[in-house]
């Protein structure tokens, strides 16, 4: 017998096909405390879940006969996929099931913003007629600036078009002949900046995306111009937005997404009467939520009953005794892929992947699986899983090439990946240490030996008397202490490069100051 628990709210289609299982023992409470949870997570074997519960390490710690998390949506915000993975538990998502839903929302806000509606019901609502006072804009012919073109950008895309509205598109991680045979003319950041009537935002929230739309942005942008975000909070930078509004560069907004949910009553935008505000409603129709609801269930019973894994964060499709043995091979593939992702400018043309020694006796397609998934994750949050990731580099012409090597000059193992951009190459290498210890061997010309996990820094300098006592100084005297760091040579060039682990990320001022040390040349902000 196997014991489900489901923590959060769940459409009863969902609830019904589980507990239709003879083997199935479903408990549904939405109500539990985090110590609750924890207690009654020691005797399940399944844990479904939206967005409102935190599994947490001590979670996960506690789930002793836990063998999935189940998230019946797509973000995995609160799951703690590395302490899963390290406990060999799978986490799984739905990536199809609110595609729609959240494309139609942002539809609904950027007309709700032009025309006022909000804000006029309010008003006549309160016995009022101020028909000129909420004079709204046409969105014909008007050009809206689509940041990010994965599965809802393009259906944003399609349903604008039907409005006859000019659309444009930045995403730096597909190539513009992909994105122009969607019909979307492809252009730059600034350039979408400076031309949008209307800008929305459609990517995961990021390093790369974290503030994206901030104060130097808004400065860029057209007076007059929309703002719509129903992506993630964060990727908006709420303070600068309320001022740019207030100085009217902005003439309203649409937000679905917080950086903190709900929004403290002092939050900048509550106040603006330009401001459409909604409370994260994007994935939030009975269509979506009765989709996700069948999907999740769907998937934690063919886990179960018969082993077979379907839109898994951190596992491939394979059998459980292979994944076993696989295991550590497909935690090096995915850092290798993420970390050669993170460190390599613009959009992905071909992922180039050897396997040396030891490694080519495995079964290798689960391995390049997690090469191009992890390399995707950067781009692509959790849309991407081992399920989809090969197709998703597919439509975004992106070239896998891979080949094998029986001898290995240095290791018993290794695994090379060579990623190929629009405007850079790089090339990293790990290998297996003992049974499962992974490690980075190799960055381009540098060699070294490095973990892969966590907040991490990579530094490139001259290789120069008292420049990484400066370094550690720096990062020292900012409070951010640095629990590894692996140094890695060119004699010839005499330059060195260095990969610190830091217990905090590092903040973008002390990133500048790091810079701006004699003898540093790259400083790159990395996460594993």
């Amino acid at each position: 017998m196997y014991k489900i628990l489901v923590s959060d709210p769940l459409a009863e289609a969902g609830i019904e096909k589980l507990m239709s299982v003879p083997e199935f023992e479903v408990e549904v409470n939405t109500s539990l405390t985090h110590e609750e949870l924890r207690e009654v997570v020691k005797e399940c074997d399944a844990l479904v879940i939206r967005s409102s519960t935190k599994v947490t390490r001590d979670v996960i710690e506690a789930g002793d006969r836990l063998k999935v998390i189940a998230r019946a949506g797509i973000g995995l915000d609160n799951v703690d996929i590395d302490a899963a993975t390290r406990k060999g538990i799978v986490v799984m998502n739905t990536p199809e099931g609110n595609v729609i839903t959240t494309a139609e929302h942002t539809i609904a806000l950027l007309l709700a913003v032009s025309r006022n509606i909000p804000q006029a019901d309010a008003s006549l609502k309160a016995g009022k007629w101020e028909k000129k006072k909420f004079r709204g804009k046409e969105v014909f012919n008007k050009v809206l600036g689509i940041i990010g073109v994965g599965r809802i950008g393009r259906v944003v895309a399609d349903r604008a078009k039907g409005l006859k509205m000019q659309v444009i598109a930045y995403d730096p991680y597909i190539s513009s002949d992909v994105v122009e045979r969607l019909g979307i003319e492809a252009v730059s950041l600034d350039e979408l900046l400076a031309r949008s009537d209307y800008i929305t935002v459609h990517t995961p929230l990021t390093q790369e995306t974290r503030n994206l739309l901030n104060k130097d942005a808004f400065k860029k942008m057209k007076k007059g111009v929309f703002i719509i975000n129903c992506a993630r909070g964060g990727i908006v930078n709420e303070e600068d937005l309320a001022e740019a509004i207030k100085e009217g560069i902005v003439a309203g907004a649409a937000i679905d997404v917080f950086t903190v949910e709900p929004p403290p009553p002092d939050h900048p935008l509550l106040n603006l009467e330009k401001v459409v505000l909604t409370p994260h409603l994007g994935a939030s129709t009975d269509e979506a939520q009765e989709n996700v609801a069948i999907a999740v269930a769907d998937q934690v019973i063919d886990y179960l009953l018969k082993g077979t894994i379907r839109n898994a964060i951190n596992a491939p499709t394979i059998d459980g005794e292979v994944l076993a043995n696989l295991r550590p091979y497909l935690t090096l593939s995915e850092k290798l892929g993420c970390l050669v992702s993170q460190i390599t400018r613009g959009a992905p043309v071909e992922i180039g992947i050897e396997y040396v020694g030891d490694v080519t006796d495995l079964d290798r397609q689960p391995l390049t699986i997690s090469i191009v998934k992890g390399l995707l994750s950067t781009y692509m949050g959790d849309e991407v899983n081992f399920v989809n990731a090969v197709a998703l580099a597919r439509e975004r012409n992106i070239s896998i090439r891979e080949t094998t090597r029986g001898e290995a000059e240095d290791f018993t193992n290794l695994v090379i990946v060579r990623l190929k951009t629009s405007e850079d190459e790089n090339i990293v290498a790990g290998t297996i240490f003992g049974k499962r210890d992974a490690r980075l061997v190799r960055i381009n010309d540098f060699r070294l030996e490095a973990e892969m996990e966590g907040n991490l820094l990579l530094i490139y300098n001259i290789d120069t008397p008292g420049t990484i006592g400066a370094i550690g100084t720096c990062l020292g005297n900012h409070n951010i202490n640095i629990s590894m760091m692996d140094v890695g040579q060119v004699l010839e060039k005499g330059q060195n490069i260095i990969l610190l682990r830091t217990d905090t990320p590092v903040p973008d001022h002390v990133i500048k100051e790091l810079l701006s040390l004699k003898n540093v040349e790259y400083v790159q902000r990395l996460y594993l």
